[in-house]
């Protein structure tokens, strides 16, 4: 049946929704669009999303896991390195070394990576054990003949002292790589003190913590205004559609605080109790305020890079190289996660266009089950350099306006660009459960007990519906307590 477009006086409204010929009204004419608009507001039965799709939540469930803890705050502790390397200061390459005019001394600084614990005399260099001593003057390689705190005597090998190297040098490393004893010894120092012998070198670790945020946000409607009826065509949170009118707003306050959560992991910061404005206005006792969020957990024990800019192919390609050297320094991670800002991406593309290789070079895609096409359907797209498998997707925090995008473009050469981010897991000692487990390298921890589950609540009260109260309204409360962890920061990338 055709429908012919009704006029003001010709039109016959129906008491159900329904279309008919006999009420439908042209807005597109000139002489009802202005009635129509001031009449029936409500007419107009589809949203205009003019920023596109809103919400940012999907990246922590892209690279994470959830797990429920009990305490107020999580402890775990990450192994050192292996093998022993310090940074040091020639403090004298001709000394009476034994005795003897020869030989030299190395006063040991700190700990190779500079966010490791380290304490005067708390490195594992020991009597007899042989040493790599570098700077841009020389190399020499030495025994060691005595330890006395942190400070190492050497004779070096070949030569008479270590005069090589300048004394009062402070870009010096040090790294032991083997031992050498003479026939029938025991592990004792040259002066065969039966006190001073050699000890076993413990494993090492560190310990690190972070604390569970609480976060709230509601809703609330008024009884009167939970009655009127609005026929306006929404698109739910599953990507259907649905006649809503009042539980709009609802469900953007939702959206928005899913969004809350995941913004805050990543850009959460820990404050220090009694110090600072935030304890000031919460009043915490005993408790310092805030979480470490990703971007702080990396600032704080991870890697930096500017590089990758878009100046040029040929640039990007060797300062993706250079991060590449990089990892290679911490770790045999062999897969990463890579969410980078449209700008940076656009410079990826374009190095990875001048290899004429993008997409190319064997990538296994096995942190998603070995499926390019998985890969792909989650917006991720594959490529590999070295040893390396890298997935990259454009994260849309980076660049709405309204979020990290809006900052970027505020903070200028401090802008984030782009994280990268080591697939699988990695094995820590946690305090809680006593024991050493396996879990990814970035997941969230939430509250949870046998009575409250604190991951994500949603609670109604008012009078509307089924009444808890004499308020005249429905408020409807969302609240969540968590934290993220993030293990093994020195194998991330934060991209400034």
């Amino acid at each position: 049946m055709a429908i012919t477009p009704g006029g003001l006086l010709n039109s016959t409204p129906a008491s159900i929704q329904q279309t008919l010929s006999t009420n439908y009204l042209d807005l597109s004419s000139a002489s009802n669009a202005g009635w129509g608009q001031q009449y029936v507001p409500d007419l107009m039965e589809k949203e205009a999303e003019v920023f596109g799709p809103r919400t940012i939540s999907g990246f922590l469930s892209q690279v994470g896991a959830e797990e429920a803890m009990t305490a107020d705050q999580v402890v775990w502790s990450e192994q050192g390195r292996l093998h022993l390397s310090y940074t040091c200061t020639m403090t004298d390459n001709n000394g009476n070394i034994n005795g003897s005019l020869n030989g030299g001394k190395v006063t040991i600084t700190d700990h190779i990576d500079t966010n490791a614990d380290y304490t005067s005399g708390s490195h594992g260099v020991r009597v007899n054990d042989t040493v790599i001593v570098a700077n841009p003057e020389s190399v020499i390689k030495a025994l060691v003949t005595e330890v006395d705190g942190n400070v190492v005597e050497l004779a070096p090998y070949g030569v008479a002292d270590c005069s090589a190297i300048t004394d009062a040098k402070t870009d010096c490393v040090i790294m032991v790589y083997g031992s050498e004893y003479a026939k029938g010894k025991k592990y004792l120092s040259a002066a065969a003190a039966e006190a001073d012998t050699r000890g076993a070198n413990e494993p090492s670790f560190k310990s690190y913590t972070n604390k569970p945020i609480i976060m709230k946000d509601y809703y609330e409607v008024s009884g009167s205004d939970a009655s009127r009826i609005g026929w306006v065509e929404v698109s739910t949170e599953a990507g259907g559609s649905g006649y809503l009118w009042y539980l709009k707003a609802e469900a953007d306050t939702r959206a928005r605080f899913t969004d809350y959560i995941e913004m805050a992991m990543l850009e959460g910061e820990l404050g220090v109790h009694g110090t600072d404005a935030v304890d000031n206005f919460l009043g915490t006792a005993g408790d310092s305020t805030g979480t470490q969020g990703l971007f702080a957990a990396i600032t704080s024990r991870g890697n930096i890079t500017s590089g990758v800019n878009g100046v040029n192919a040929a640039t990007d390609l060797a300062e993706f190289d250079a991060i590449l050297a990089e990892f290679d320094k911490q770790g045999a991670i062999e897969e990463y996660m890579m969410f980078v800002n449209r700008s940076t991406s656009l410079a990826i593309d374009d190095m990875l266009a001048s290899m004429n290789s993008y997409g190319a070079g064997g990538t296994s895609y096995g942190v998603f089950n070995n499926s390019e096409d998985m890969a792909l359907n989650l917006g991720f797209t594959g490529f590999r350099r070295g040893s390396y498998d890298f997935y990259k997707s454009d994260f849309r925090y980076l660049n709405d306006k309204a979020t990290r995008g809006g900052i970027n473009d505020a903070a200028n050469a401090n802008a984030i660009r782009g994280v990268m981010i080591p697939a699988g897991t990695s094995s820590v000692y946690d305090t809680t459960v006593g024991a050493s487990m396996k879990r990814p390298f970035l997941h969230v921890r939430y509250r949870a007990s046998q009575t409250d589950d604190r991951r994500m609540k949603t609670w109604v009260t008012g009078s509307v519906g089924a009444a808890t109260s004499a308020l005249d309204a429905m408020q409807l409360h969302f609240l969540t307590e968590r934290c993220l962890i993030t293990q093994g920061a020195n194998n991330f990338m934060l991209m400034k």
